[in-house]
């Protein structure tokens, strides 16, 4: 047969059919005008020239999805009616030695490079991470990977002795002793330790006498003490045997300690010092009594250290739970500092009354907290389902909610123009608005704030995304518990919340699909604002249930501290609870029910198609915990399945060698225990390099569910990790749900 005049054949995706390849287009489209609102993620105050307003410099990111990067920029707009500098790390990508620019203002001061022979990259992970200029901004004390240990060199003839530092193409590097990192997110890098460089000379000096066991971060500048030396104050994690995972795990004991800077040639002329290099530099332990202190901050004046303390996290082994504040009143003499009195300024709540503060759950300070009084200091905090701003007097301990407290919209201070903020605010249905606070009655006890529109160009979205949005609303609802038992605490029988978005405009009796959304920890919280992958999903005909079940943060220690030994038990019943109170309410169909989650939400969401295998007519799973028996010997931290699967008992019963009797406990505990039963068709998106998680999990879930004759669909990611955010498989990874759902429910 002739078919020389046929036309050419068209090539399906793999997996894909006519019909759901016009919709990955249809939701593609959608999804790339949602992915392209960029988010703030830093912000700083300078004044202007006349000295009359401020313009604030805004620090902006937005994913590239052709080069998979985050493409960053700064924005500046004139803000209101104190200068400063930045400095600007640009770390390599290979071995080429790291970039540091000095900027004022407007123009670039200083630059200087940093060779691979002094330190690695610096750190720039928001944990680890600290940058601190000493009074004079003569000095910059930060945090960077050590240098790379010398390693063993062969050639033709074997081993090589002394090694080699050059290039040479007779002969190769080994790879010496493996050593430990700090798990998920820090595969590769090296123990952080601290330097500081001398703006004037570009002199790079590591500061001396800190033990190789702790790994170093959050450094400040001490203020001046009665002797010739200045000195660094720093956090110091312990890990004399194994570094368990820190990312999103608070339940590392940390602590606050002190030590010398070095001096530079000009002080050591003046103080006529000999070379010290020898000498025995000490370190003052400041938080001894507490198992946890991060985050310090030094009073303007120099006479208070404030910081923050995860102890309820470190002491019950939960990766994360509710903080408390603290105080150390600073002396001018080095040798009072380690008997120096920790004051508590919060105390972790226990159980809250309705509408007061529940707690303290902060993941952050500002460089620069405080107000014009020199003891009160702005935070953003988690509050139930929502985030807001709150004032802090560290002398006083008043606590005060700033924000609008009638507003359900998460608010987020970025920085202070004085005794003015300006912040971020959004919701699930209102992309980011900048805003400006300023106190209207400082002469009241309470003092009212009032909170001004920054008119911004930053937040700008299509017309079509704008338009979605405005047909959407949302509520925080509060969900009774059911079955509340004389063994719960009072904290852990108060009603729980869930986040419900849903069309404005109602056009017939039915209820769009739901989807269930899910979060992980599970210690952590869904707050009521903007994400772009859950408003592309409401914008495509779905009401959103978005479930705070006991355990997340923002509720009070006891409710936290309800979950850990009941996972797969409580945090299942709470979601099913939450789902029967939308359906009871009419705001959702019983027939068209899907279910998110990630990670814990993950586990959730594979126990629940497990549980109630008839109520989910599809699930979508982002590196999900589906056999903690399988985990526990793979992932980054193996206590979180004994402290979650078996209380915070479980701290101590954790061994790297669990007993048959745990393994029994863990795999009765997990998901795959009801998998026999599971019907739902599953789309499971999986990152090749997630240490938390490994992927073996997920695989061997969706395996077996295929085995069975379940519908399946996996996506794996091969460079990311167990968040999935590079931009393509963020994207990727949503586009994929959305038509997923799409298919089953519409």
């Amino acid at each position: 047969m002739d078919d020389s005049k046929a036309g050419p054949i068209k090539n399906m995706p793999l997996g894909l059919d006519a019909a759901i390849e016009e919709e990955y287009a249809s939701q593609s489209k959608l999804l790339q005008e949602f992915t392209s609102i960029p988010n703030i993620d830093k912000a700083w105050i300078f004044k202007s020239d006349d000295g009359i307003g401020s313009q604030a410099m805004f620090s902006i990111s937005q994913p590239n999805l052709l080069a998979n990067k985050r493409r960053k920029s700064i924005l500046s707009t004139h803000i209101s009616k104190e200068s400063s500098k930045l400095f600007v790390v640009r770390n390599p990508e290979n071995e080429s030695p790291s970039h540091f620019e000095i900027w004022g203002p407007s123009q670039l001061e200083k630059e200087f490079h940093i060779p691979q022979s002094v330190h690695g990259s610096v750190y720039t992970d928001g944990w680890f991470e600290g940058v601190s200029w000493n009074s004079d901004e003569t000095l910059i004390a930060y945090v960077a990977e050590e240098p790379s240990p010398s390693k063993p060199t062969f050639n033709d003839h074997g081993y090589k002795k002394g090694g080699s530092t050059d290039k040479d193409c007779c002969s190769w590097k080994g790879q010496g002793d493996w050593e430990e990192d700090w798990g998920e997110t820090y595969a590769g890098k090296r123990q952080p330790a601290l330097f500081v460089i001398n703006l004037n000379s570009g002199e790079v000096r590591a500061v001396k006498g800190i033990k190789k066991s702790l790994s170093i971060g959050q450094v400040v500048w001490a203020p001046s003490t009665t002797g010739v030396h200045q000195y660094l104050v720093f956090v110091g994690w312990s890990s004399e045997t194994r570094k368990l995972g820190i990312k999103y795990c608070y339940n590392r004991p940390c602590g606050l300690y002190a030590v010398r800077a070095p001096l530079y040639e000009s002080e050591a002329n003046e103080l006529e010092l000999k070379d010290s290099s020898t000498e025995d530099v000490p370190v003052f332990n400041l938080t001894q009594n507490i198992s946890s202190a991060f985050l310090p901050k030094f009073s303007p004046d120099g006479k208070f250290l404030v910081f923050l303390s995860a102890r309820s996290s470190v002491d019950s082994g939960a990766h994360s739970a509710t903080d408390s504040l603290h105080r150390i009143d600073w002396s001018t003499d080095v040798k009072l500092w380690t008997s120096a009195k920790i004051v508590d300024v919060i105390p972790v709540v226990m159980c809250a009354e309705d509408g007061c503060f529940p707690g303290l759950y902060c993941s952050g300070f500002l460089s620069n907290p405080w107000l014009s009084d020199g003891c009160t200091m702005i935070i953003s905090s988690f509050w139930r389902s929502s985030q807001v701003i709150l004032s802090v007097n560290v002398l006083s301990g008043e606590v005060l909610r700033i924000s609008p407290s009638d507003s359900s919209f998460s608010w987020n201070v970025l920085t202070l123009d004085g005794d003015n903020i300006v912040a971020v605010s959004s919701s699930p249905v209102d992309v980011p608005q900048i805003k400006y606070g300023c106190v209207v009655e400082k002469a009241t006890k309470s003092a009212a704030w009032s909170w001004l529109d920054v008119s911004s160009p930053i937040f700008k979205c299509s017309e079509k995304v704008r338009s979605l949005l405005s047909s959407l609303q949302f509520s925080i609802m509060k969900i009774p518990v059911k079955d509340v038992s004389g063994s719960l605490t009072e904290g852990a029988s108060k009603p729980f919340e869930a986040i419900f978005v849903s069309s404005n405009s109602k056009k017939s009796d039915d209820c769009d699909p739901l989807i269930v959304f899910l979060h992980g920890g599970p210690h952590t919280v869904s707050l009521s604002n903007f994400s772009k992958s859950l408003a592309f999903l409401s914008s495509t005909g779905y009401n959103l249930l978005i479930v705070n079940y006991r355990g997340s943060l923002g509720f009070g220690e006891e409710a936290l501290q309800s979950l850990p030994g009941k996972i797969g038990h409580q945090d299942v019943n709470d979601v099913l609870t939450a789902i029967d109170h939308v359906i009871d309410k009419g705001l959702a169909s019983p027939l068209k029910i899907t279910v998110l989650g990630g990670s814990h939400g993950g586990f959730l969401t594979t126990h629940l198609i497990g549980q109630v295998p008839d109520k989910f007519v599809a699930a979508a799973v982002r590196n999900p915990a589906c056999n903690l028996a399988l985990m526990v010997g793979t992932t980054d931290i193996p206590d979180w399945c004994y402290v979650e699967a078996c209380g915070s008992s479980g701290k101590n019963i954790f061994t790297e060698a669990p007993p048959a009797d745990y393994l029994t406990l863990f795999h009765s505990k997990s998901p795959i225990s009801h998998l026999s039963k599971v019907k739902t068709p599953t789309i499971f998106l999986l990152g090749a390099q997630d240490l938390r998680v490994p992927v073996s999990n997920g695989l061997q879930y969706a395996r077996a569910l295929r085995e069975k004759g379940v519908e399946v669909k996996v996506i794996m990611f091969p460079d990311d990790v167990h968040s999935i955010e590079r931009p393509q498989s963020d994207f990727e990874s949503f586009l994929n749900i959305g038509v997923w759902f799409s298919k089953y429910c519409k």
